[in-house]
């Protein structure tokens, strides 16, 4: 579309809303000069309402009215106007920064049918109603299920990206087993990615699980002891070396915060400038959940090992599934699930990232939302949340903000494709990152977990296309000087992987 046609559909969408929204404010007016009338009548003796505009001056209400009218049109000018190209000064229509994503758009469906029960059922429990239909969600949570290879496949359809996979390489499989260099299964799980400028190498850190799933008592959560944080390295973000254990649990010391008895979970690391340190922050607790903390290390290396300083109670709340993020000027922030998941707190972290300021805001109030991953384009906040059902999948929610403090805004679930069962679970995953993937502005990679709660080691990762643009969540008339946020949407794909030129 050419510059002029742009700049005359942009004049007939604005000249149709301006007179959209007069219609509902003349009528307003009508109906305002229809009531005071009627009281006039009423009370022939009441003087028509007024408003003191200055000394010595009186104006009517009509005056009132077309003087917000006028306001609201300068504003609604003003958003336009903040959307003209630098360059040309003319209005510029959005257009989609995802050419080469326009596979991954035509999203794959699902169609998984509930296997019956195994073996014959009795005459008497024939007659029997069930209390409910058995749902993906059952089959999900049953380490018995039939179903069990669709959620877990086993060890022979693993990637292995050592190996010569010809047309095969660099895609993803969410939830297959992912090998590492060595032929391992990665153990990486709740984590975050950390690009390294220096070293053009991206850092995956997450909870290491590779010890055996149980209870700490019989209302606990499954659990495995604190083996420490796990860091791999990947210059292709599909090929990932083991750089070892870089956070260990303590063996002996039963105070120690880091004693294998307790929860260390969801670590993230960010690189201070400044100080030439990275910071590794985390959700520290005991078997209970009770202490919900956050810890903070700090190493030299990306690789480690970081030494352990404290834990605390950020802003002197209660903090559960947490995540950092590093803004463009630098500000690092903490986002925590706090008074019982019930509200998330945000608020930055100090120049060294080593410790929150007393600046906090409360957000998602009383939303009951967990599992925080935010990113940022152009100039807006997004996070994904998920619900809080312990192991169990939910829905996942996406949320914006023009400020990193809020107000955030609910934009709804940003998952495409599956099904309706796997749109409502995520895809049987929660959220733990967002990837940005240089190049391809909008485009992003959205990591999540595939939890095992029988086998927390066996827990998978899924990986899909996240990207932000296209016909906005919001209807127009919201967008009468207002932001109007483009749409964010996490696409389900069995295989897919990033475009062919895309690169690093």
């Amino acid at each position: 579309m050419s510059g002029s046609c742009g700049a005359q559909l942009m004049v007939k969408v604005f000249s149709g809303l301006v007179g959209f929204q007069l219609y509902f404010l003349n009528r307003s007016f009508i109906l305002e000069i229809k009531r005071k009338r009627k009281m006039r009548i009423r009370n022939k003796y009441r003087k028509p309402t007024t408003f003191p505009c200055n000394a010595g001056s009186r104006c009517s209400m009509s005056t009132v009215v077309w003087s917000l009218v006028g306001f609201l049109l300068m504003l609604h000018i003003y958003s336009l106007a903040s959307h003209r190209d630098g360059a040309s000064g003319e209005v510029q229509l959005r257009k989609s920064p995802h050419l080469l994503f326009r596979e991954l758009e035509e999203v794959e469906e699902e169609n998984i049918q509930i296997p019956p029960p195994r073996g014959k059922r009795s005459p008497r429990a024939a007659k029997r109603r069930p209390k409910r239909t058995t749902t993906l969600i059952d089959e999900f949570l049953d380490e018995n299920s039939q179903l069990r290879h669709v959620f877990f496949p086993d060890m022979k359809t693993a990637i292995d990206p050592v190996k010569d996979n010809g047309n095969d390489s660099f895609y993803y499989y969410p939830g297959r087993i992912w090998l590492d260099t060595e032929g391992a299964p990665i153990q990486s799980h709740g984590g975050g990615m950390l690009y390294d400028q220096r070293s053009r190498t991206y850092y995956w850190y997450g909870e290491y699980k590779d010890g055996p799933t149980y209870h700490a008592h019989k209302k606990g959560p499954a659990r495995v002891d604190v083996i420490g944080v796990s860091c791999y390295s990947s210059k292709d973000l599909w090929t990932w070396k083991n750089e070892g254990i870089v956070l260990a649990a303590e063996e002996t010391n039963e105070t120690h915060d880091l004693h294998k008895s307790n929860v260390l979970e969801r670590p993230k690391v960010i690189y201070n400038e400044n100080t030439g340190k990275y910071v590794m922050w985390m959700h520290m607790d005991d078997c209970n959940y009770t202490k919900a903390a956050v810890g903070v290390a700090i190493s030299d290396y990306p690789t480690g090992p970081f030494d352990y300083l404290y834990s605390k109670r950020p802003h002197g709340f209660d903090s559960r599934d947490m995540t950092i993020f590093k803004d463009d000027d630098g500000v690092a922030y903490l986002i925590y699930s706090t008074d019982d998941n019930s509200d998330l707190h945000i608020g930055p972290l100090t120049a060294d990232y080593l410790d929150v300021t007393d600046v906090v805001r409360r957000i998602l109030v009383g939303q009951h939302r967990e599992a925080p991953a935010l990113f940022k384009f152009e100039g807006t906040y997004y996070m994904v949340t998920s619900g809080c059902s312990g192991w169990a999948p939910n829905e996942a929610i996406i949320h914006a903000a023009e400020s990193i403090m809020g107000p955030w805004e609910i934009m709804g679930n940003p998952c495409i494709g599956g099904n309706k069962i796997f749109r409502l679970t995520t895809f049987f995953a929660q959220s733990t990152y967002v990837i940005p993937v240089p190049g391809l502005p909008g485009s992003f990679i959205f990591m999540a977990d595939r939890w095992n709660p029988a086998d927390l080691r066996d827990s998978r990762y899924v990986w899909l296309p996240l990207i932000v643009g296209g016909p906005a969540d919001r209807p127009l008339e919201y967008n009468f000087g207002f932001p109007l946020w483009s749409r964010v949407s996490i696409y389900w794909h069995k295989k897919w992987r990033l475009p062919p030129r895309w690169s690093f």
